[in-house]
């Protein structure tokens, strides 16, 4: 769902300090850009307390985030935890390696530093969901448990192949896989899913696209259609054995149990029109 961008009026660019160090001639060329089209405070912090600390006196200013996936998803927790994603679109304009920066194309924000700086001065702002787990970690794409190697998409159609460009890419494994099968208990809105008994090959679970439901594909056994059971819900809680997981690029867990509702609209992004 997308709206017209409001008058532009001031912005807070809150530069990550990763970005800075990585590529120092996109941040100054975001910085040229926004500065030229509004009146732009640039906040350039040396470490990510700082930046936390330069978030929370943003004040009315519009926000723009010059940094990659993390620093997007770091922003909107912490805008989350202090429930601030009602008070305005936050803006991105993407600076890292492409790996970094898949989340930012899946959702729409131009991964070029000049495009994507335009569309913060003349963009639509777009409602966008958002997973919340009940230790208040939030979820912006999709994550994935277990991360598996050498694991192509399974065959026939399903809400897998439909998310794979935001699934199978943004949680691509970064480390050693966890060795063997879990053991899981994996429920959507009440509905098992997969219990303990079953080895888990694994688990993915995405923003929808339609918003107010969460995608949800499990894959047991020896892979294929016949061993994958899809679903969309609301909820969706994983339990039993340690398990780790990516979100969003990174990786959270061990864990025992964990429980993801979805919040649709829950914060707004400024995409080209």
């Amino acid at each position: 769902m997308s709206h017209a961008g409001a008058p532009v009026g001031g912005l807070l660019v809150l530069v990550d300090p990763v970005a800075r160090r990585l590529d120092g001639e996109s941040v100054r060329i975001a910085k040229d850009v926004l500065s030229a089209g509004a009146a732009a405070k640039i906040c350039l912090p040396d470490s990510q307390e700082e930046f936390a600390r330069a978030l929370a006196r943003r004040g009315q200013r519009r926000l723009v985030i010059v940094g990659d996936d993390r620093a997007l998803a770091r922003t909107v927790g912490l805008l989350h935890r202090e429930r601030g994603l009602a008070e305005g679109a936050l803006s991105l304009v993407p600076v890292g390696p492409a790996g970094s920066l898949v989340l930012a194309g899946s959702l729409g924000v131009p991964l070029s530093a000049v495009t994507a700086a335009r569309a913060v001065l003349e963009g639509a702002q777009r409602l966008c969901d958002l997973l919340v787990d009940d230790s208040d970690g939030v979820v912006l794409g999709g994550l994935r448990i277990p991360p598996l190697r050498g694991a192509g998409p399974p065959a026939g159609p399903s809400v897998w192949t439909a998310y794979r460009s935001l699934v199978r890419t943004l949680v691509r494994p970064a480390g050693p896989s966890t060795a063997g099968r879990l053991r899981l208990r994996v429920e959507a809105d009440g509905v098992v899913l997969a219990d303990v008994d079953r080895p888990v090959e694994e688990v993915a679970v995405a923003v929808g696209s339609d918003g107010g439901l969460a995608e949800v594909v499990v894959r047991t056994g020896g892979g294929g259609a016949a061993s994958e059971v899809t679903a969309r819900a609301k909820t969706v809680t994983v339990s039993g054995a340690d398990f780790r997981y990516r979100a969003d690029g990174a990786v959270t867990g061990p864990v025992r149990r964990r429980t993801w509702n979805l919040h649709p609209g829950a914060w707004t992004l400024t995409l080209p029109r």
